[in-house]
């Protein structure tokens, strides 16, 4: 071999082992193992809640190879499920899926994070996030608790609970002890009910021993399987302090920030994924559990125009109350308010005329 085919020859090999050599460590930097803990606010037996969380743990770990793992506790196995934030907040773990108005005794801005009496059905409320500016606006009140928050779920317009007894006009709410979340407890205290914050898990104990008189939680799936119907039969509806109530997952923003920009994508992909999971799920299941529930005894009843109108009335000087003291409240409040106003013009010119239409046809049998 000649002195230059060597020279050239032993270049090209050299040149091929450092590039290997720098390639390996690049990939590592930007695929490093990683191993957080999800808490949840959920137990295991609500399947469709619980496993919008365990949905994105499952594609995080596909998308990257294994490398990025995220385990997955239902809530009260690492703390109890309404402290999940807490935990982020402090980093005792890296990432909750939870409901932001669980923590209204914080500061009731939290309650905007989720869903607040008379607010955004959920379209719009997917729609504010992600496209009117809502994630913005949220994440920078979130960052004063040191959490960054991505969407993980909706439920839909909820039901209106379980009760005892019938309520037919705004005096027969007077007294009652209700286990409810979020403003809405605030704005049902301005109209004589005894709020109750309560977990999921331990509801239905409060309602079967007399503790609570009436609870809300999400709708005919969920109900059925904690079995609200044994204990309480009147079925009300609608939830109007809960039109489009957002979930999502709280993460500690100290290692949000600290993650690779590819395993931030890969992870605002899988809640992208599971936040649609969860209301198609809902949307399939609810109809045929509400048959069963009717059929197993259930009394539906629908909230009277008085009971809306007195209620409404009372979430509109509550939010007036608060914005005038909280800064933080006011603009994010002021924002949905806007957005809903033209969203609800848009709404009844097509949405609503064709739905209409469409359930009369169901009501005549002709559809």
């Amino acid at each position: 071999m000649d002195r230059r085919s060597f020279i050239r020859n032993a270049g090209a090999a050299s040149a091929g082992v450092t590039a290997a050599a720098l390639a390996a460590p690049a990939i590592a930097q930007e695929n490093p193992q990683i191993t957080w803990r999800m808490t949840s606010s959920f137990t295991k037996g609500l399947d469709i809640l619980f496993g919008a969380g365990q949905l994105v743990a499952d594609h995080v770990k596909e998308a990257s190879g294994g490398n990025f793992v995220i385990q997955h506790f239902a809530g009260g196995e690492i703390v109890p499920a309404l402290q999940a934030a807490d935990a982020v907040s402090a980093g005792t773990v890296e990432m909750a899926h939870t409901c932001s108005y669980y923590y209204v005794g914080k500061d009731p801005t939290f309650a905007l994070g989720t869903a607040i009496p008379f607010g955004l059905n959920a379209r719009q409320t997917n729609a504010w996030f992600n496209q009117a500016g809502g994630n913005d606006l949220l994440n920078a009140f979130f960052a004063k608790h040191n959490i960054y928050s991505i969407l993980l779920g909706n439920t839909g317009a909820q039901m209106g609970g379980w009760f005892r007894k019938e309520i037919n006009t705004i005096d027969d709410l007077k007294g009652l002890k209700m286990r409810i979340a979020g403003l809405a407890g605030q704005v049902m205290q301005k109209v004589g009910v005894t709020p109750q914050q309560i977990a999921g898990g331990d509801v239905y104990a409060a309602l079967e021993k007399g503790t609570i008189d009436a609870t809300e939680f999400v709708g005919p799936y969920d109900d059925q399987k904690l079995g609200f119907y044994k204990v309480a039969k009147y079925y009300y509806y609608p939830a109007w302090w809960e039109g489009g109530p957002a979930v999502h997952a709280f993460i500690n923003l100290e290692k949000y920030n600290s993650l690779p920009e590819n395993y931030k994508r890969i992870l605002k992909d899988a809640c992208a994924a599971g936040n649609a999971y969860m209301l198609e799920r809902y949307d399939a299941q609810n109809p045929k559990a509400l048959k069963e529930l009717v059929a197993q005894g259930a009394i539906l009843r629908p909230f009277s125009q008085e009971i809306l109108d007195v209620c409404h009335k009372a979430a509109v000087e509550t939010y007036a109350g608060i914005s005038s003291v909280n800064p933080d409240f006011k603009t994010i409040y002021e924002s949905q308010q806007a957005f809903k106003k033209d969203a609800y013009l848009w709404a009844q010119i097509a949405e609503y005329t064709y739905d209409t239409y469409m359930m009369i046809q169901q009501r005549n049998g002709t559809l």
